[in-house]
């Protein structure tokens, strides 16, 4: 990344089926995405040209623009083409991939069923979402303000634009402070995820992870699930209460942007970066890798 602002970078972006320069890929400021929240969008990653289930993303993008009620006017297979049309055309390898829908501006209020559904798909270079140093010593994390809404308030199965405001105010809050992220809980006051990326702890060899009934069950959480088990090792999907953090040993988040990222601290609870959490970022780099080689060396 050039460190320019993502509005100043240069190359192309898929808008409503064209492609059309970076810096003339805008939108009306009375669109009804920006002012109502109404905007679904995915976060996906690029690994030596190849993007990581491509399709899967694509079929979560649809499900949450129907969840906040409305649907994109392109095919799962045209927006799945477009993503790698568009890779190629920006010559990517290692790349991040942003898909957002959105209502435009022909209403102006809560009701907008007039308004037309766009669709843009950009891509860019992305280093590790968190220091690559930090990182391997595992991140730091204070305990949010805000919490998960109950499932009866909010649309939680989508992922929706509105949903996130909540997240950036934990995660400046926590930045402010010296952290790298912040642990949310959820409305009953059980452990739910952190601010971007689903949370999992270890205990006597066993992995323990929140049920995700309020919160987005994120596409590398399943994976990372499917890759413990196929070693063998337990994981326990269920309620987990905050106070029980001091029992675990380990911790880690999941996520597109973050991948496999050990915690160290969460507020006063500590853990260390042990086997099981090592063994999980080897193989979930090696399984994004499209020539199956480990992406990076875990220290």
């Amino acid at each position: 990344m050039s460190g320019l602002p993502f509005d100043q970078l240069e190359g192309e972006i898929w808008y409503d089926g064209a492609y059309v320069p970076w810096a003339d890929a805008k939108l009306h400021v009375l669109s009804h995405g920006l002012h109502y929240g109404s905007s679904v969008f995915e976060g996906e990653r690029a690994y030596g040209g190849r993007i990581f289930k491509s399709e899967e993303h694509t079929t979560r993008l649809h499900a949450s623009a129907r969840e906040v009620g409305f649907e994109i006017p392109f095919t799962e297979a045209q927006i799945n083409q477009a993503k790698e049309d568009l890779l190629k055309r920006m010559n990517l390898v290692d790349a991040y991939i942003r898909p957002v829908a959105w209502r435009g501006s022909e209403m102006m209020g809560i009701s907008a069923q007039k308004n037309t559904i766009h669709l843009a798909i950009a891509a860019w270079e992305w280093p590790s979402y968190f220091d690559p140093a930090q990182k391997l010593k595992g991140l730091r994390l204070d305990m949010a303000q805000y919490r998960r809404p109950d499932p009866r308030t909010a649309p939680y199965k989508a992922k929706a634009a509105g949903l996130y405001m909540i997240c950036t105010i934990s995660k400046h809050e926590a930045e402010r402070k010296g952290y790298a992220d912040a642990l949310m809980l959820d409305y009953r006051g059980q452990i739910a995820e952190a601010t971007g990326a689903n949370v999992f702890f270890i205990k006597d060899g066993q992995i323990h992870t929140p049920k995700p009934d309020c919160f987005l069950d994120g596409i590398t959480r399943r994976t990372v699930i499917d890759l413990a088990r196929a070693r063998g090792i337990e994981v326990i999907e269920r309620a987990m209460q905050p106070e029980e953090m001091e029992g675990f040993e380990q911790c880690f988040l999941t996520g597109t942007a973050a991948e496999v990222t050990p915690v160290s601290e969460i507020g006063s609870y500590s853990f260390e970066v042990g086997a099981i959490t090592k063994t999980l970022m080897e193989d979930y780099a090696a399984a994004v890798n499209p020539n199956g080689q480990l992406k990076a060396a875990v220290a």
